[in-house]
């Protein structure tokens, strides 16, 4: 037989953890028919709530139910690879516990795997029930990534993905420590299949992430696929030399021409305020990818783990 492997990782998510798991095995007899076996790989991002707790009884009740439980929060990048790390299936699943993912799509999925695609996606056609503000800056953080990364992100591209064997593999050859899987995930290429679907709410309890933590890890993105921020901030330097120069030019030629009439000092601070703030600008995108350096040449390690069944 085939093995499944469902990873899910979960960050206080206690009330979904049962839940999740009665409308995965509704497609059990699905896979059982086709000689595929299902694991449930439960990954716990340092929960603070009864998480671990419920994942431990679905375990007493069914032993194809596991758990990796982290020391601390991590983060759900350190739970997705860690849950790629300890999948032992031939095919792997990556699903949230909020039911965001509908299981009822994994049938679909396993279907085109077997026409030879090595991954099938998942992408939301509609962010309904997202508040306005949110859905608007997404859909401008993808524009903005097909114009300045060549690795493909589809817009409203979800982490829910079912993989083969190989192209696991190939992910978890890919050991950085600033993990945006997204990225990930169109730069080792293969074939992909994309399904759409409308988006669904979560089954309970509310969402871990706010606006703040989307727009940092945004920018986890940006600098993990694109260098474009780099050379943008090398061109706004070449453009304001090339501007200084003109202005020397000009005052030289107006001494010459005119005399030197005293200019107002608002004008001169205006110029000096937005030099500095470009400055700053410029320096900051430097500062991000410094800082991206400096965590990857740490060599930590992604996560720790506090208990494993």
């Amino acid at each position: 037989m085939s093995l499944l492997s469902v990873v899910v990782p979960c960050y206080n998510e206690e009330e979904n953890v049962s839940f999740f798991y009665e409308e995965l095995m509704k497609v059990q007899d699905f896979f059982s028919e086709r000689q595929v076996e299902l694991e449930v790989l439960y990954v716990d991002d340092g929960s603070r709530d009864n998480t671990v707790a419920e994942v431990k009884k679905l375990r007493e009740k069914d032993g194809r139910v596991h758990l990796v439980s982290f020391s601390r929060n991590f983060g759900k990048e350190a739970a997705m690879f860690a849950g790629l790390e300890n999948a032992q299936g031939d095919y792997v699943v990556i699903m949230d516990v909020d039911l965001q993912d509908p299981p009822s799509l994994l049938p679909e999925m396993y279907g085109y795997l077997q026409e030879g695609y090595d991954s099938v996606a998942t992408r939301r056609v509609s962010r309904k029930g997202e508040p306005p503000v949110r859905s608007f800056f997404a859909r401008m953080f993808y524009r903005l990534m097909k114009k300045i990364s060549r690795t493909e992100i589809m817009d409203g591209a979800r982490d829910y993905r079912l993989m083969t064997r190989q192209m696991v593999d190939a992910i978890l050859s890919m050991q950085e420590y600033n993990r945006f899987t997204k990225g990930i995930f169109g730069w080792v290429g293969f074939r992909t299949k994309w399904l759409e679907y409308e988006n669904i709410e979560r089954a309970k309890g509310e969402t871990k992430w706010n606006f703040w933590k989307l727009f940092i890890y945004s920018l986890d993105g940006i600098t993990a696929f694109s260098t474009v921020p780099l050379m943008l901030a090398s061109v706004v330097g070449v453009v304001f030399c090339v501007l200084a120069f003109v202005m020397i030019l000009f005052i030289i030629i107006r001494k010459l021409l005119f005399g030197d009439p005293v200019s107002g000092w608002p004008s001169l601070v205006c110029i000096i305020l937005m030099t500095s703030g470009v400055q700053f600008f410029c320096t900051g995108i430097l500062g991000q990818y410094l800082a991206k350096t400096y965590m990857e040449v740490k060599k930590r390690p992604h996560y720790l783990v506090r208990e494993k069944l």
